[in-house]
């Protein structure tokens, strides 16, 4: 009986910026699979293509990983069998691996320079077609099929700089199977000879580098963005002409993270024009830009990634709320879907007030308090979570806390106009100062004990009980719009109470007739 091959997976961003939320979501159907199979996840950063790296990326990818809670067990700074995790100090490995497909007959060295394939593609626009160095045109071109054996090693040996190409099968149908979209084939005279791996930078390209290290680390399964479909038929063949098809991964290709409006993958620029973030963790570049991320948006990272999954992945049930040991138990990969996603961030913002809601007033306090002590507020945790508690229900990100609750510490230092225009008339004015009294003449102001008693006063003097609450609302928090009154006025006392009663009646007087 065979044994079955333990799951391993990995996550393989490049550090050419900061860390796309459909990058996340990669990284999460990978780490939700592993997880569910009881395998291994893995972080490797692909920084091969050194003119494209951005200083602080590399870091930004980890940050962002740990503040999602997906948990690596090999990777830079877990460390793991396979290191080192980063391919650029992975170089002199590649090179080998090279050289033997060129040594089996399954790649071989072009010289031609980059002025010479430009020249090419120019030709070939002004007759209306494109370039591609493919089986057709490889052998009137500069490289080791078309020049002599002699030509060759003295070009080598020259100095000239040089890549090595893989060699396409002419005509051969390529049959793949892919865990979400089925069974694919794919004819080769369709596909051009990639390039490998480059004499310049002594680097390998992408499509060398990830099929060496993926088979090096023993990856199991390869799940990534619809966008490498295109290779899949190039890294069959180069599983092929290394000889690892028995341990090849199995593929898996995710769908695209689309527009709010559904047509085309959404990007940066969505988020600028709609005002919502497409990264995890704000990103600052090196030419000053400020991006804004989830985390500084005030989105709990619980939040962010249930909603993630559920775009481009169907539980099959009702169920929209799932915890990270929920999404675990419920993933697989028959059940994501073969065609894009929508971002919808009307959804994003109600995932995250199901979660405020769920969230303890103690953790939500601990939040509240820090936000409180950067405007020079210092409160106890227990003090904070008090008022949350009375305005929960009506945050939607952590960064709502502030303004719901800031009117529960601090007196209103002015009034809104519209509210002062409705319900502070001459007459309203008249039963405030009788409300003041009633309150003052009370020994505590617990809701328990105000409202009923406030309320029948109200009744049995024929006192609109509406206005005369949104009077005071307006008194004790500058406007006339929050949460029970009788519950803000418990919370700041009696003597705050009835101070900023008098405060309101100084500033606002009694408007004339």
């Amino acid at each position: 009986m065979t044994q079955k091959r333990r799951v391993r997976v990995r996550f393989a961003p490049s550090p050419t910026g900061p860390l796309h939320i459909g990058g996340v979501r990669t990284a999460l159907y990978n780490y939700l699979f592993a997880r569910h199979e009881g395998g291994d996840m893995i972080l490797r950063i692909e920084d091969t293509d050194s003119q494209r790296f951005v200083p602080g990326a590399e870091d930004y990818i980890m940050e962002a990983l740990e503040w999602c809670g997906i948990k690596l067990d090999e990777g830079i700074r877990e460390g793991g069998p396979h290191a080192p995790y980063r391919q650029s100090e992975r170089k002199e490995i590649y090179l080998k691996y090279a050289l033997q497909l060129v040594e089996s007959g399954n790649a071989y060295y072009a010289f031609d320079t980059a002025e010479e394939l430009d020249a090419l593609r120019k030709e070939a626009e002004s007759q209306g077609r494109s370039f591609s160095y493919d089986a057709k045109v490889r052998g009137s071109l500069n490289n080791s099929l078309s020049l002599p054996a002699d030509e060759v090693k003295a070009r080598l040996e020259s100095g000239a700089h040089w890549v090595i190409r893989f060699k396409m099968p002419e005509n051969e149908n390529v049959e793949m199977d892919d865990l979400i979209r089925g069974h694919i084939t794919i004819n080769t005279s369709t596909l051009d000879d990639k390039v490998l791996y480059k004499s310049a930078d002594s680097l390998p390209t992408y499509h060398l580098a990830n099929i060496v290290d993926d088979h090096l680390m023993e990856v199991s399964h390869v799940i990534r963005g619809e966008e490498w479909l295109p290779s899949l038929p190039l890294h069959y063949l180069l599983y092929r002409a290394f000889g690892w098809t028995d341990t090849q991964p199995q593929f898996a290709h995710l769908p695209l993270l689309l527009k709010p409006q559904g047509q085309g993958k959404l990007s940066k620029r969505d988020g600028d024009k709609f005002g919502f973030p497409v990264f995890p963790l704000e990103w600052h570049s090196a030419e000053g830009e400020k991006s804004i991320g989830y985390r500084e948006e005030g989105y709990l990272p619980q939040a962010f990634i249930n909603m993630l999954a559920l775009l481009g992945w169907n539980p099959g049930t009702e169920q929209e709320i799932f915890s990270m040991d929920e999404l675990i138990e419920a993933f697989s990969l028959e059940k994501v879907s073969k065609s894009g996603a929508r971002f919808n961030q009307d959804k994003a913002k109600w995932f995250n007030q199901q979660y405020i809601r769920n969230s303890s007033d103690e953790f939500l306090g601990a939040q509240l308090k820090g936000m409180l002590a950067e405007r020079g507020i210092e409160v106890t945790v227990e003090r904070a979570a008090e008022a949350v508690a009375l305005i929960k229900e009506r945050a939607v990100l952590l960064k709502d806390l502030l303004p719901l609750t800031l009117y529960m510490f601090e007196a209103p230092k002015s009034y809104d106009e519209k509210s002062v225009a409705k319900f502070w008339k001459a007459e309203d004015v008249e039963r405030f100062k009788t409300l003041r009294e009633k309150f003052a003449g009370l020994e505590t102001i617990s809701v328990a004990e105000t409202e009923p008693f406030i309320c029948q006063w109200a009744v049995d003097n024929g006192f609109p009980l509406g206005r005369m609450m949104n009077g005071l609302r307006l008194a004790v928090l500058g406007i006339s719009q929050g949460p029970s009154i009788f519950a803000i006025c418990e919370f700041i006392g009696k003597e705050e109470t009835l101070a900023r009663m008098d405060a309101a009646l100084a500033a606002l007087g009694c408007p004339e007739e």
